[in-house]
């Protein structure tokens, strides 16, 4: 068992951190930070994440992906801003979602741009009535001829508004026991109406996160996916490479809270020394620190584990719902050290916080999960 990173690991991370810091950070600051970011801002971006592997990383490389390990994935993963993180998953879930379910006909028109980065990939799964059951959708698809007809909405679209491809869940009919089929369709937003926009959230403001309506929207039959298998099993597989990778998005928002109080409270001073002598302040640093180590490996093992090819399902779901609910806590705490200055604009930390509070949503609310670990224990699902 080894809690050290390998030295090809720690290259992995540290080409990472040089990319944010040369050619993404000068992107992001020249845009406003609570503004979604313009399409030809992502359009810089995106070939850069290309050249780092991630556009497709979960898919071999003999099959067209950069068929990465799950845990190298999130070592570069977890360098991202907490925003591009979840918009890069977005666009490699539907990248590997569409290569598992497409024929090569299919692969080839529509994965070459997703891999090198010009063209953005988004899917279209939730539901304003139906999340985390993917068989209660009722957007739904019917064929004419040659053309597919879509009608539905979709809610909580990551990359939405500016994705060249998107991945559409719908009902296409039922089993031999009642419930509804699921398949995927690409919409390409460029050849098919339909009607996006973007929804004003907490945190993650840089990104896009949107809804769409289609009402009777036309795509070519061609675009349906029916060379995979079930839709719903595919979608708990990435569900479950999805959640510990959201964890260390908090743990590194719980981290740069850290670093920010451990600098102030070195300089801050009350009662004739900085307060880093308080007996509470320290309390506080070191519960941020425990809960940022906590988080980091369990999500680390949840990964490892499915790069084992071992079942995830608790591990990934205790991962997620541990790292967002105790780093958001420690966020918290970060913003008592500073005192009045830990909820101003000006320290940064209730940037953090939003895009923290963020977390808990994608990807199974808590209780979601809570129920996912539960079932895994007692062998008893509780939600159906």
């Amino acid at each position: 068992m080894e809690f050290a990173l390998t030295e090809e690991q720690q290259l992995i991370q540290d080409s990472a951190k040089r990319m944010v810091e040369k050619d993404i950070a000068p992107v992001l600051a020249a845009h406003p930070s609570d503004k979604s970011l313009p399409r030809e801002a992502m359009a810089k971006i995106y070939p850069v994440l290309a050249a780092q592997g991630i556009t497709a990383p979960r898919v071999p490389a003999d099959e067209g992906g950069s068929g990465m390990k799950m845990l190298d994935y999130a070592l570069v993963y977890e360098q991202l801003p907490a925003w591009l993180s979840i918009s890069i998953m977005g666009h490699d879930v539907t990248f590997a979602r569409i290569h598992a379910e497409a024929t090569p006909e299919q692969r080839a028109r529509f994965l070459p741009g997703m891999l090198s980065g010009d063209k953005i990939g988004g899917t279209a799964t939730s539901e304003p009535n139906a999340g985390s059951d993917p068989r209660g959708l009722t957007t739904r698809m019917t064929v004419e001829g040659d053309t597919a007809i879509v009608n539905g909405r979709k809610i909580w679209i990551t990359n939405g508004s500016v994705a060249d491809v998107l991945a559409v869940t719908c009902i296409d009919g039922v089993d031999e026991k009642g419930r509804n089929t699921l398949k995927r369709i690409v919409i390409e937003p460029e050849h098919s109406k339909f009607e996006i926009r973007e929804i004003e959230t907490t945190g993650l403001r840089q990104g896009h996160l949107s809804e769409a309506v289609f009402e009777d929207c036309e795509v070519p039959a061609a675009n349906i996916l029916s060379s995979g298998g079930d839709a719903a099993r595919m979608l708990t597989i990435t569900w479950n490479g999805n959640r510990p990778l959201v964890g260390l998005v908090a743990a590194r928002l719980a981290e740069r809270a850290f670093e920010a109080a451990v600098d102030y409270a070195g300089i801050r001073e009350q009662f004739g020394k900085p307060i880093a002598g308080h007996q509470l302040i320290q309390k506080n640093l070191a519960d941020i620190q425990t809960a940022i180590m906590t988080s980091r490996l369990l999500c680390y093992r949840a990964l490892d584990l499915m790069d084992q090819g071992a079942r995830n399902n608790a591990d990934a779901a205790m991962a997620k719902r541990h790292a967002t609910t105790v780093c958001l806590e420690a966020i918290s705490k970060a913003m008592a050290v500073h005192g009045g200055m830990g909820i101003t604009e000006e320290a940064g930390l209730e940037q953090l916080w939003r895009d923290a509070r963020m977390l808990s949503v994608p990807d199974a609310t808590d209780e979601i999960l809570t129920l996912i670990q539960g079932r895994e224990i007692t062998g008893i699902a509780a939600f159906r």
